[in-house]
């Protein structure tokens, strides 16, 4: 659960304890990790893209997806497109809104003020830095296959595959980061994720994105996401009185 005292639960007790999200050396390896994982990517799919590259695996997965014909009808049960665009709908700018919004009043409710505006901040700089790059980059929409639901700006990154990894990672990193009990906190991390990835794939079903488009978009979000939680974790620390370096001490 979420400390009832709000000054402990943005990272500081009366003890100057550093709170069980930011305390534990795993914690920082595997952000580190996946962060430098994620760059990676994001660099390698932007350089191929910028000479005007296709990935083989961007038609083969298209096209697999309306079973191997191009403008083919979607694989699977009746039910499984009408379920793409419901799930494709939780990456989208109007559910996204509303979940920070509905986020940041429960965070200023219970008065905390350090994980609201971290929230806000890294919610909206994300969502404008994802826009730029859609300009910048250009990237035509998938042509091999029909689109099932309206699309209009260009398709890298996948805009729903950032944004949403930007909005439901970023909350839920900063709020394990107050939230009390591994468990809880791994809970929270698996299904954002497990959210993430539902809403990109559906992308790719759906025919509006090539697969490289979800993948850089993936990325770019993870690595936001882990940046703001870096942010909110030195924050905690400085707070705490504890060395950003050695956390454990």
């Amino acid at each position: 659960m979420i400390a009832n005292d709000p000054l402990h639960a943005e990272g500081v007790d009366a003890a100057g304890e550093v709170p069980g999200g930011v305390r534990h050396p795993p914690w920082l390896l595997a952000a580190g990790g996946a962060a430098a994982l994620a760059a990676l990517i994001l660099t390698l799919i932007g350089l191929f893209i910028d000479r005007g590259h296709r990935f083989a695996f961007d038609s083969a997965i298209l096209l697999a997806a309306r079973g191997g014909t191009a403008h083919g009808v979607p694989v699977g049960p009746s039910w499984m497109k009408p379920a793409a665009v419901d799930i494709t709908a939780l990456g989208g700018v109007t559910v996204l809104t509303l979940i920070v919004t509905i986020t940041v009043g429960f965070l200023a409710v219970r008065r905390l003020w350090l994980t609201m505006a971290l929230v806000l901040s890294g919610t909206i700089s994300g969502s404008i830095a994802v826009g730029l790059v859609k300009l910048l980059v250009g990237r035509p929409r998938p042509d091999l296959t029909d689109h099932l639901v309206q699309v209009s700006s260009a398709s890298f990154p996948s805009g729903h595959a950032a944004n949403s990894a930007i909005v439901y990672l970023t909350i839920a990193t900063l709020i394990m980061q107050i939230v009390q009990g591994r468990g809880a906190r791994s809970y929270i991390l698996i299904v954002a994720a497990l959210l993430v990835t539902a809403i990109g794939m559906s992308r790719v079903y759906l025919g509006v994105h090539w697969p490289s488009d979800v993948l850089g978009g993936w990325a770019f979000g993870t690595l936001w996401a882990i940046g703001w939680w870096a942010i909110g974790a030195w924050a905690r620390l400085r707070r705490a009185g504890v060395s950003v370096l050695h956390p454990s001490e």
